[in-house]
């Protein structure tokens, strides 16, 4: 089982690569050595598949020699193009415009942190809030880009939040 993003290629690879320029344009003044694949590969999970890219860098030490924490790093690069668009200022003024909700914990960065400030993250593009004991709101990005067609957006959310519900047992 896998979501309609592959049968809309060329918008999927164009999504996901204003997200890597953003990922990679927010990162270069704090890193060097940077690499970004030209092409993206498949990440395949039990119940849906994704565009993926692994991004490398080192980072670069400030005047006082001292590298950027995954916070720091973490901070410097959200949101990205993948939860708020291109430009993201601009983007992100406007989303809250047109949304008319409060996100939550929708589009946050989500991982671990060591005491020595390494860490990983991901971004959380799906999740859910429980509103009482019987409700539960899921929330699941789409990437509007030029070009993209209604149904196949609307068709690609309900493919995402799939796994939830299935979780839930509400399918």
């Amino acid at each position: 089982m896998h979501s309609t993003a592959f049968s809309r290629t060329r918008s999927g690879r164009n999504e996901h690569q204003l997200a890597i320029d953003s990922l990679t344009h927010s990162l270069n003044p704090i890193s060097h050595g940077m690499s970004a694949p030209e092409e993206p590969f498949i990440l395949q999970l039990p119940n849906v598949w994704h565009l993926a890219s692994d991004v490398r860098a080192q980072l670069r030490a400030d005047t006082t020699g001292a590298l950027p924490s995954a916070l720091d790093v973490a901070e410097i690069f959200h949101p990205t193009a993948a939860v708020c668009g291109t430009p993201t200022k601009k983007a992100g003024v406007l989303l809250r415009e047109l949304e008319g909700m409060d996100r939550g914990p929708y589009a946050g960065p989500v991982g671990w942190v060591d005491s020595r400030g390494d860490g990983e993250f991901g971004i959380a593009l799906r999740g859910g809030i429980l509103e009482d004991e019987k409700l539960m709101r899921l929330y699941a990005g789409r990437g509007i880009v030029p070009g993209s067609v209604p149904e196949d957006e609307l068709a690609e959310s309900w493919a995402k939040m799939r796994p939830m519900r299935q979780a839930l047992g509400a399918e």
